[in-house]
């Protein structure tokens, strides 16, 4: 009976210290998302989470990368003259385009121009954006956006103060 008892606790031990291939790990880093968004205070970071937010469509992730006095200027070739409108009224048609959507693609392609220090910085770069309202309603943009991107300190993040759409639609 005692080499019964021992025979079980061996098992028991055996069995307990067994690791389930069926179970998942547990993910216990401090911020799973912290691969997925940019680090904004590099250009790069700046663009990779203008991506996510048109991929995402998330206004919230969008608003962060829009400076306060930002300027959004495009051409309107029927009536051949320049338009602008600020932050507030670029929220809304963002907010529109995302929410009427089913599907935004997002590729930032090469740096045609970048100049400027580490406060105030242009970039020109050329992009392709594919917008999926429908199965038969699909919207095709290339072109170039040229930006520039502003920050009160070299460790804060970058935030878009003009955009100005070249784009070829």
């Amino acid at each position: 009976m005692n080499r019964q008892v021992i025979y079980i606790g061996i098992i028991a031990v055996i069995f307990s210290s067994c690791i389930n291939p069926f179970a998942p790990s547990f993910d216990d880093s401090p911020d799973p998302g912290r691969d997925i968004l940019g680090d904004q205070t590099t250009i790069d970071g700046a663009f990779t989470n203008f991506k996510l937010s048109y991929t995402t469509q998330d206004t919230l992730l969008y608003g962060q990368l829009l400076a306060p006095d930002f300027v959004f200027v495009y051409t309107d070739y029927d009536r051949g003259i320049d338009v602008s409108w600020g932050r507030d009224e670029d929220m809304r048609a963002t907010y529109r385009m995302f929410r009427n959507a089913n599907n935004i693609d997002l590729i930032w392609n090469e740096i045609i121009m970048q100049s400027g220090d580490s406060l105030k910085t242009m970039v020109r770069r050329s992009f392709n954006l594919t917008i999926s309202f429908s199965a038969d309603d699909i919207v095709r943009i290339g072109g170039y956006a040229n930006m520039q991107f502003e920050r009160s300190d070299p460790g804060n993040s970058w935030r878009i103060t003009r955009w100005i759409d070249e784009s070829d639609f």
